[in-house]
């Protein structure tokens, strides 16, 4: 037990890097961010140089605790997350081979392919609880072994982009088993990595790091980390997990029933499970959660936030977020007539298809961008009710909780059209940092302030508002018809598309 009264959570997303300092109820005292971009030097990629993190990390932590008037001897205990399926090379001198290649990269479809002939695919998703898709790490080292012979030949560490973070914090090669199973080469009921994957795929198990559970110490800062970011050497460094089961955490989403829905860049539903529940066609996520003997499924639509995102940035950047969402406010539920598909980066749930691409269609002269702004809403709602409605068919117990969190929902009408369609209520919590609050309440567990993960949670999570559905709940339905109707028509020009 410690005297020191806060922790620190490290969220490495995509596009920043966050930390935020939480007191024993879970307060958040401390916030800083710093923002970053990542790559597509070709179709389909997506890359980031893992220096960008350590460099933002070592610019948020000092300015966090300077702005929350706080001591390096105040943090009991550190936190990391960040985004999933990232591969880090590291070459024996821990160094980094070549860029990162990042979740949303959908460049190893061979792969995946190869994957499935070689172990079989009802047998890989048997033992992972996951079809072999292009996000997952494992790919990206086919990918690498196939294409980049001489990097793959240097290559001697395997790490996911928040355990780059921790290993430059602690020097310690690491993996929780959240982001283990992320990699695909998970078995999942045991909670390791699995000796039949890794021979049918002739990977070497030594380049995988040891594996730990999410609040669970694996290091402690060291004295150069400790130059570098202002934090005291010697403190203690959990395992972590990944964003979404971190998000998890902070929202409360520990327990079967309660459901998590995080509308970032992508849009995710995340409901626990008590044991190992396997959508047998995989189209949806089933990992080991960030709490310890705990499981969860996932649905993950690739473009959510990301839509509004691109449209506001290729039509009309002079606007603020505000000012574009309020165009869409006039415009009647259905945006008369127009329909978006949000797979801009291809999809995964309720459709394994890196090849899926992004639409407007039903476009006419009348319509104007707040009808397009209104329909990118409606479309990314009906994308999350898709995951929804699959995620409630396949998990064990009933939902009777959702709660949110991500930039989309600060949008007072985006909350209220994703309610509407979904047709539950959506809960927010008095944090809109998931993430890095599931990190911090993981830290604080190993810190000793509360015995399990669940009791940190109810400790230092509180909801404090809830949107229920309205009058136009029922008015999306048909609009979803059509929605619905539209990848199964498309799916074969989608293919097509992608060989011009």
């Amino acid at each position: 037990m410690t005297a020191a009264n806060l922790v620190l959570g490290l969220d490495v997303s995509t596009t920043a890097t966050k930390a935020i300092l939480l007191d024993r109820d879970g307060s958040v005292v401390g916030i800083a961010s710093s923002e970053y971009d990542f790559e597509s030097p070709r179709p389909l990629w997506a890359e980031q140089d893992p220096d960008l993190w350590w460099t933002a990390a070592k610019e948020i932590i000092p300015t966090v605790l300077r702005e929350a008037g706080a001591s390096a001897d105040d943090i009991a205990a550190i936190g990391a997350s960040g985004q999933m399926h990232g591969m880090v090379l590291l070459d024996e001198n821990d160094e980094v081979v070549r860029p990162a290649i990042l979740w949303n990269d959908g460049r190893t479809q061979a792969q995946c392919d190869a994957m499935r002939e070689a172990v079989g695919r009802e047998r890989f998703i048997s033992i992972t609880g996951n079809e072999a898709l292009t996000s997952f790490t494992a790919t990206k080292m086919l990918w690498v072994r196939e294409h980049e012979p001489a990097s793959w030949a240097r290559a001697r560490h395997l790490l996911l982009p928040k355990d780059y973070v921790r290993f430059k914090l602690t020097g310690e090669h690491a993996l929780d088993v959240n982001d283990g199973a992320g990699t695909v080469l998970f078995d999942l009921k045991a909670r390791t990595w699995s000796s039949e994957v890794l021979k049918a795929l002739d990977l070497d198990p030594a380049m995988l790091p040891r594996t730990v559970e999410g609040p669970e110490v694996v290091g402690t800062v060291s004295e150069e980390a400790a130059a570098a970011t202002g934090l005291r050497s010697g403190t203690p460094v959990v395992g972590g997990s990944g964003d979404q089961a971190s998000n998890a955490v902070g929202v409360g989403a520990v327990v079967p029933g309660i459901a998590a829905m995080s509308v970032g860049t992508s849009g995710v539903i995340f409901v626990p499970t008590a044991g190992p529940a396997i959508e047998p066609n995989g189209r949806l996520q089933a990992f080991c959660h960030a709490v310890p003997g705990t499981w969860h499924l996932m649905g993950v639509t690739m473009s959510a936030a990301g839509s509004l995102k691109w449209l506001r940035e290729e039509l009309a950047p002079d606007k603020s977020w505000d000012e574009l969402t309020a165009l869409a406010e006039p415009i009647p539920p259905g945006a008369e007539g127009l329909v978006f598909l949000p797979y801009l980066s291809g999809e995964r749930a309720p459709y394994p298809d890196p090849l899926a691409r992004g639409a407007f269609v039903g476009l006419t002269v009348r319509h104007g961008l707040g009808h397009m702004v209104r329909a990118v809403l409606e479309g990314v709602a009906f994308s999350l009710r898709d995951v929804f409605e699959l995620v409630r068919e396949t998990a064990p117990d009933p939902l009777r909780d959702l709660r949110a969190t991500g930039g989309g929902i600060n949008s007072a009408l985006w909350k209220q059209i994703i309610a509407d369609v979904l047709g539950v209520p959506i809960s927010l919590t008095r944090t809109a940092e998931g993430v890095a609050t599931g990190a911090g309440i993981l830290a604080a567990v190993a810190a000793g302030w509360y015995p399990t993960v669940g009791d940190a949670s109810e400790a230092m999570v509180e909801v404090t508002d809830t949107t229920a559905p309205g009058p136009n709940a029922g008015a999306y339905e048909a609009a979803y018809a059509v929605y619905r109707s539209l990848y199964p028509a498309l799916k074969d020009s989608f293919a097509a598309l992608s060989e011009v």
